[in-house]
């Protein structure tokens, strides 16, 4: 959407998420997101309360719209579709609102967004069990974790640009897999 064609409060979300993921929400002032924005300061607090407010609000919007966009890739269709959506998720998700995952990476230490990634994740960690169970995997419990840890760092070091060749590890996955 043409930022020309946004309310003031959704361009207020679009410039805090920019700012908090580019310079850090600690060191990004509402001063600032106002001048951003090209709103009053007030505006802000109106819409939002504080800036810890906004910024829970940026969090749970966007994994709000992951869910919405990748329903269909959570769905379980057969074993190895389901895994293979999953090795391949990070690089889409992060592609697609590379703001968004590099404001998670930045916070990942913080309760309220660990917690939020971990309500996010939590579904799909039985569902990957089912899968590595019904392909006959020795230790599928372990399988899991295993590939949930994987996932979990190639969309961190993806969202803050330390890795550029994740679909090419995603693509390996699937050959170790057998999921081709």
């Amino acid at each position: 959407m043409k930022e020309s064609m946004l309310s003031r409060k959704e361009k207020i979300m679009v410039k805090a998420l920019g700012l908090f993921a580019e310079k850090g929400y600690a060191d990004t002032s509402t001063k600032e997101i106002s001048a951003a924005a090209g709103v009053s300061e007030a505006l802000i607090f109106k819409h939002f309360g504080n800036k810890d407010a906004l910024l829970a609000h940026l969090i749970k919007s966007g994994y709000r719209r992951v869910l919405q966009y990748h329903k269909g890739m959570m769905t379980y269709k057969s074993a190895k579709d389901f895994l293979k959506n999953m090795i391949f998720l990070p690089s889409k998700l992060v592609a697609e609102e590379p703001l968004f995952w590099k404001l998670q990476e930045r916070l990942s230490h913080i309760p309220f967004s660990r917690q939020q990634h971990e309500q996010f994740m939590k579904p799909v960690q039985p569902i990957i069990h089912r899968a590595f169970v019904e392909l006959g995997y020795e230790n599928p419990e372990l399988e899991t974790q295993y590939l949930l840890l994987i996932i979990d760092m190639l969309w961190k070091k993806e969202a803050c640009g330390e890795i550029d060749n994740s679909v090419d590890i995603a693509r390996l996955l699937e050959k170790r897999y057998n999921l081709l």
